[in-house]
């Protein structure tokens, strides 16, 4: 895989709103990609957060109402969260929204390909930062069979350093599989 290949399979309009259900808090993340061997970013919540505690995420979080779109919310938490500073035009395109089963967002996916990045500090949303390889990750893909994770047809898992990735994560990485083919 090719940096100007992702760029190209990524490539969508992008519209940060959502009209949806009501009933969903909105919320969105950025599927940064990078380095000449793809790497992808994802995050570790700290055990403390009252909400998605210990889980592998993408940089991202709920619309501030400060925000003026869902695009917004994304670039800014991903500096909040891991001191990535990306500008909207770095930003190729969007996945298709998912909802998370338990904290009910809808949480819109937006993907940016870049050459490089530089060094990351996370803030005290982050426990920790992933720079996992795209391809070896994409390839552990598996149907998510927990008993304790609410079963729906559309739940997978992926893992990276015996770290798994599930839920809405593992949905967008799903996502992200199917648009490369894997």
């Amino acid at each position: 895989m090719f940096l100007d290949d992702l760029k190209s399979v990524f490539s969508t309009p992008i519209d940060p709103e959502i009209k949806s259900d009501t009933s969903y808090r909105l919320a969105s993340v950025l599927v940064v990609i990078y380095d000449q061997s793809p790497k992808i970013i994802m995050t570790e919540k700290p055990k403390s957060m009252k909400l998605h505690a210990g889980e592998i995420s993408f940089p991202g979080g709920k619309l501030d109402v400060n925000d003026s779109n869902l695009l917004e919310t994304a670039l800014r938490e991903t500096n909040e969260e891991i001191g990535l500073n990306i500008s909207k035009d770095q930003v190729v395109g969007q996945l298709h929204p998912v909802s998370t089963l338990n904290s009910g967002f809808l949480i819109l996916p937006f993907v940016s390909v870049l050459d490089q990045i530089p060094s990351l500090t996370s803030n005290s949303e982050v426990e920790k930062i992933f720079h996992m390889p795209l391809d070896s990750l994409l390839k552990t893909v598996r149907k998510d069979t927990d008993q304790n994770h609410n079963l729906v047809d559309e739940m997978y898992t992926f893992e990276y350093q015996a770290q798994i990735v599930w839920g809405a994560s593992a949905r967008i990485l799903k996502q992200i599989e199917n648009k490369l083919d894997l």
